[in-house]
């Protein structure tokens, strides 16, 4: 039987988190317009990812438990956003639009833009998946990624 290190399995954990990451970026790049809720689920990946790249050069404890920590994250703002989509609470009122070249733009350009940004709500899911939306998905993979980093944290591993 062979152990996973507890470094292992945090690298392996960051590694899901920018797996996710390079899925939401590939939604995207099929048309899937983002929600502000969707872009705000992304940045405890990214920190997630980078925690586990520096895990390849250093590996204090202290950095498997920010990796957990980012994930849980991760984990907690897919809840809400799933919530949001339920409609058991209120989401932001914000919207995410798509304005590029803002610095060359006149007024006329940018108001033009502006009302042809798609307009995408985080109540009202673009994607489903055996039922459960992108959100959903992201949940329970935040939910096990924390897991992992949890179990990399208090130095337990996985034995296969």
């Amino acid at each position: 039987m062979m152990t996973l290190s507890d470094r292992m399995l945090a690298i392996l954990a960051g590694a899901g988190s920018a797996a996710l990451l390079i899925a939401a970026l590939g939604f995207q790049s099929i048309g899937y317009v983002p929600c502000e809720l969707c872009i705000l689920q992304r940045w405890p990946h990214l920190a997630a990812a980078v925690i586990a790249a520096l895990l390849l050069a250093v590996d204090p404890r202290a950095l498997r438990w920010l990796g957990a920590l980012a994930a849980g994250l991760a984990t907690a703002f897919a809840a809400y956003h799933v919530g949001v989509e339920q409609g058991w609470w209120q989401g932001p009122t914000a919207c995410t639009g798509t304005i590029t070249d803002l610095a060359a733009m006149t007024t006329e350009d940018l108001v033009a833009q502006l009302q042809s940004a798609p307009v995408v709500r985080c109540d009202e899911p673009q994607w489903y998946f055996l039922g459960l939306t992108m959100a959903g998905w992201n949940m329970i993979c935040s939910a096990v990624l924390t897991g992992l980093w949890l179990r990399a944290a208090t130095g337990r591993g996985i034995r296969l």
